[in-house]
């Protein structure tokens, strides 16, 4: 037997916290309507197990972020085995659906036919890169062009903290401007690096207005894919007064090219942070830009720019 304060033989007994009222009370994270197309993240580059562990945690986030989210990770540049292709992916997700709705009809479930996306398409881009964006466009194209494309991740207050971070990380900058103390190695001038042309230099410069607030030191974007552009940049810093500079990958990896990021740290003359990778805030900006294509309203998102 038992009473309503816990079990007769007297052991305690863990009862449910009251959820706090009032407007202090943290929101219930919104969930994915049912039958809500499933989000697609597509990776660039060359697949890898890295890559591919990157990408399952960020779409891990992102589920968190929307419970009942169905989610699958396509590779732009992915052999249709080991690393699912991006076409083949939205092919499959376009076809479970139509199954899912015969297999509705087949059990009396009054039902409506099946409209809209099938998927939702977003890009593991921090920035604009038009070639990698023409591949997955071809790639919804190629899978029965039932997915919607969404945008890029940035620019993004949350990317600007994702540098800060990883430039901490890497001991050339504060962790925390409020504190203090200081650190030998902090750089003077950033030299935010993207690949993608001037379009995607423009696009990062947003975000390293964010960057150089947060710092309280000039940062400038720069090229990594256009001869000249890392190392103008960094001459443009040091003739403007900064003494030691510093290389942030406005990437998040996949799209970096093996040894790119160690030519522009020589071509430039000063340390490299790590690339972005699986930085958190990431898996909640594609949860994010998925709800945005949606319309769906997300609990707690950070405004886009």
């Amino acid at each position: 037997m038992s009473s309503p304060t816990g079990p007769a033989n007297g052991l305690p007994v863990r009862m449910p916290r009251p959820r706090p009222s009032g407007r202090h009370r943290r929101p219930d994270p919104a969930a994915a309507p049912e039958g809500a197309p499933a989000l697609v993240l597509a990776v660039p580059g060359t697949p890898s197990a890295a890559i591919r562990a990157l990408a399952e945690e960020l779409v891990s986030i992102a589920r968190s972020e929307l419970p009942g989210l169905e989610a699958a990770i396509g590779f732009v540049d992915g052999d249709g085995a080991e690393y699912p292709t991006l076409a083949g992916v939205l092919t499959a997700a376009a076809e479970l659906r139509e199954e899912r709705y015969r297999i509705a009809l087949a059990a009396g479930r009054e039902v409506g036919a099946p409209e809209g996306p099938a998927a939702v398409v977003v890009p593991l881009l921090a920035g604009p890169d038009s070639a990698v964006m023409r591949q997955i466009r071809q790639a919804v194209m190629d899978g029965g062009n039932t997915a919607e494309l969404a945008d890029v991740l940035g620019p993004h207050p949350l990317l600007a903290e994702a540098l800060h971070v990883r430039l901490s990380e890497a001991g050339l900058a504060r962790a925390d401007r409020a504190r203090l103390f200081t650190v030998a190695t902090a750089a003077d001038g950033i030299v935010l690096a993207t690949v993608g042309g001037e379009e995607a230099v423009q696009a990062a410069g947003i975000t390293g207005m964010l960057l150089a607030a947060r710092l309280a030191v000039p940062v400038m974007a720069a090229a990594l894919d256009q001869e000249g552009s890392i190392a103008s940049v960094a001459e443009q810093l040091r003739e403007a007064g900064s003494v030691q500079l510093a290389l942030a990958p406005y990437l998040i990896g996949p799209e970096l090219a093996e040894g790119l990021l160690d030519e522009a740290s020589k071509e430039a003359g000063c340390p490299a942070a790590e690339a972005l990778g699986a930085y958190p805030a990431l898996g909640k900006l594609v949860a994010s830009q998925y709800a945005a294509s949606l319309g769906l309203a997300q609990q707690g998102a950070a405004p886009a720019l």
